[in-house]
C-alpha cells in the first residue's frame, strides 16, 4: 500500500503521539502532507495547533511549545515542517545541540503533545535521531511507487471523482505522464476541468495534455530518420527557447535509441513481446511499461541494429565534445542530427 493510501485513515482522533511523514516521490509526498493535514483539521487560529518551519525556526521556541501544556483541549498537535536536518540533504538549519535537545525530547515526550514531522527526502538512517523517530514513530514513507501501484491507486481516484476512461486511454495516461505521481495527478485534474463529461478518451489525451520533453524528443527522432531535418531544426530550436539543454536533449534521445537497440536484438533472438518485457526487466532491474516495449518494437522495426550502433555512437561521440568545449553546443548537435539522418536507408 503506498503511504499516501495509509495516511488516508488518519484523523485527531486516531493520530499517533508521533508520526513521521517522509519520502523521495516529491509529487506523492506533497499530496500525502496536504491531505493529512486537512485530515486533522489543521488551522493556524487554533491554538491548539503549533505550526513550525524547520528551515527558519528559532529552536527555542519549538523546544518551548513541545513541552507546554495545551490551551482549550487535553492534548495540542506541534507540527514541524522541512525537517530536512533529519535526511540526507547537505543543507543543515539546527546545530548539533539543537539536534541534541530535541533527541532528549524524544526520550522523555510530553504527554500532552502530539507530534507532526514532516521531512522531505530521503532519511539519514546513520543518525541516532533518525533510529529513535523509527523506533518510536509512526512512519508514512512515500517511496517512488511501482506501476501498478500507480495504476491502482490513480484508478481508484478516476472513480471517485467520476471519472471514465475509454479503450486504452488510461494507460495512454500513465505513458504520456512518464509514471510519475505528480505529473499523472497534474494531468488528471487537468483533464477534469477539460471534459465536461468526464468521459476520457484517447484523442483527449493527445490533444488536452502537454507535451512532455520525451514525446517531443520522439518527435525528433522521428524527423531526423525521415529526414525531415527543416522540422527537426525548428524543433530543436523551440526546446532550446524553452530553456532545454542540448545534453539533456542527448541524454533523452540515447535513452531512445538504446531501448530501440535492447527490443530490436531481443526481437530478432526470436524472442516475443511478453518475453522481451520479462527479459528488459531482468537485465535493468525494473519491470518496462508494455506499452513502451510495443511502441519500442514498431518503431525499430524498420531499423538495422548496425544503424542503431552508430547513432548511439554519434550521440555519444557528440556529448563528449559538448562537455569538452570542442565546439559550440549547438553546432555539435546539428551536425549529430545529420549524422545520424545521412546513416537512414
Amino acid at each position: 500500500m503506498l503511504a499516501i493510501e495509509e495516511s488516508q485513515k488518519l484523523t485527531l482522533s486516531n493520530l499517533s503521539s508521533l508520526s513521521l511523514f517522509t519520502g523521495t516521490d516529491q509529487g506523492q509526498f506533497e499530496v500525502m502532507k496536504s491531505q493529512v493535514l486537512k485530515q486533522i483539521g489543521y488551522d493556524s487560529a487554533d491554538l491548539n495547533f503549533a505550526y513550525f518551519d524547520m528551515k527558519e525556526v528559532v529552536y527555542k521556541d519549538v523546544e518551548l511549545e513541545l513541552v507546554s501544556l495545551p490551551f482549550f483541549a487535553d492534548e495540542k498537535i506541534v507540527i514541524l515542517d522541512h525537517f530536512v536536518d533529519i535526511t540526507t540533504a547537505k543543507k543543515r538549519f539546527l546545530t548539533d545541540d539543537e539536534l541534541k535537545s530535541f533527541e532528549e525530547y524524544l526520550d522523555n515526550p510530553s504527554p500532552t503533545t502530539k507530534l507532526l514531522i514532516f521531512a522531505e527526502g530521503k532519511l539519514d538512517s546513520k543518525r541516532r535521531l533518525v533510529k529513535l523517530l523509527k523506533r518510536d514513530a509512526k512512519v508514512f514513507d512515500a517511496v517512488e511507487a511501482k506501476e501498478q501501484e500507480l495504476r491502482q491507486y490513480f484508478q481508484k481516484w478516476s472513480q471517485k471523482q467520476g471519472l471514465q476512461f475509454t479503450k486504452n486511454s488510461f494507460e495512454n495516461l500513465l505513458i504520456k505522464s512518464g509514471f510519475q505521481f505528480s505529473e499523472i495527478q497534474k494531468n488528471l485534474l487537468f483533464l477534469q476541468s477539460y471534459k465536461a463529461d468526464s468521459i476520457i478518451e484517447e484523442e483527449d489525451i493527445v490533444n488536452a495534455i502537454p507535451k512532455t520533453l520525451q514525446d517531443n524528443i520522439f518527435d525528433l527522432t522521428q524527423f531526423i530518420l525521415t529526414k525531415k531535418m527543416d522540422q527537426a531544426r525548428d524543433l530543436v530550436r523551440d526546446l532550446t527557447l524553452q530553456g532545454e539543454d542540448e545534453i539533456k536533449l542527448i541524454a533523452v534521445m540515447l535513452g531512445q535509441f538504446r531501448t530501440f537497440t535492447q527490443v530490436k536484438i531481443l526481437s530478432e533472438s526470436g524472442q516475443a513481446e511478453s518475453q522481451i518485457a520479462s527479459s528488459l526487466g531482468s537485465f535493468l532491474g525494473r519491470n518496462p511499461n508494455p506499452y513502451q516495449i510495443k511502441f519500442a518494437l514498431r518503431d525499430s522495426r524498420g531499423l538495422s541494429l548496425s544503424f542503431l550502433k552508430q547513432a548511439i555512437s554519434y550521440l555519444i561521440e557528440t556529448d563528449y565534445q559538448i562537455k569538452t568545449g570542442l565546439y559550440e553546443k549547438g553546432f555539435l548537435f546539428e551536425k549529430a542530427l545529420l549524422q545520424i539522418a545521412s546513416q537512414v536507408n
